[in-house]
């Protein structure tokens, strides 16, 4: 019997990555025994407007100057390299073709669990991956727990609900803090917000 390695994906689009990030990534080690977490910067999300994202590269970068000193995590280009829009079905459709010995947990929030349905290829990514829905107080279990069970009816697969603790934090709210000329120290790591000032990244209107 195989042993397999346990390994969590936690994709964005990471504009800035934050401490709420940080934070999840860490929490699902502890709580799924994880050996890493792979963070996965977006390329184009064919979710969001383009306008406003910076750069894969810059967004890779600021997730590696994050990850820095923690031998749990890991970042990946695999997004950013692939041209057109990014679908989360293929990269982990890919990384279960390259790496057949490992069971891969995709962390994501609560709110993603509720909207599920609307991504590419819903029942490709369970195939693939755990589903792992941080629940956070301010959604019910039991809401999520109806949830799960609609989504796993439809979909099959597995599906984690793993308690979270609420983080209010955005990169949303991260960049107009930024646009407006105030302080996100403590909201993003020191070594991000030292790249961010050094760039003038999200200061102009365009950023929000």
């Amino acid at each position: 019997m195989i042993d397999m390695k346990k390994i969590g994906i936690m994709g964005g689009t990471f504009n800035p990555i934050h401490v709420g990030h940080m934070m999840l990534a860490e929490w699902a080690v502890e709580e799924l025994k994880l050996e890493e977490v792979w963070v996965v910067p977006t390329g184009i999300p064919y979710m969001k407007a383009e306008n406003g994202i910076l750069p894969g590269t810059e967004r890779l970068h600021m997730a590696e100057l994050a990850a820095n000193g923690n031998e749990k995590l890991r970042c990946l280009d695999v997004e950013i390299k692939r041209k057109g829009y990014t679908y989360t079905y293929e990269t982990l459709e890919l990384l279960k073709k390259q790496n057949p010995d490992t069971e891969f947990f995709f962390l994501v929030g609560a709110d993603c669990l509720f909207s599920l349905e609307s991504w590419k290829y819903p029942e490709k990514i369970l195939s693939n991956c755990t589903l792992v829905a941080a629940v956070r107080n301010d959604v019910t279990m039991e809401k999520m727990e109806k949830k799960r069970k609609e989504l796993l009816d439809q979909f099959g697969g597995s599906i984690i609900l793993m308690p979270f603790v609420r983080m209010s934090v955005s990169s949303t709210e991260i960049r107009e803090r930024i646009r407006k000329g105030r302080s996100v120290r403590y909201m993003v790591p020191d070594e991000v917000l030292s790249y961010i000032e050094e760039k003038g990244f999200y200061r102009d209107e365009k950023s929000r």
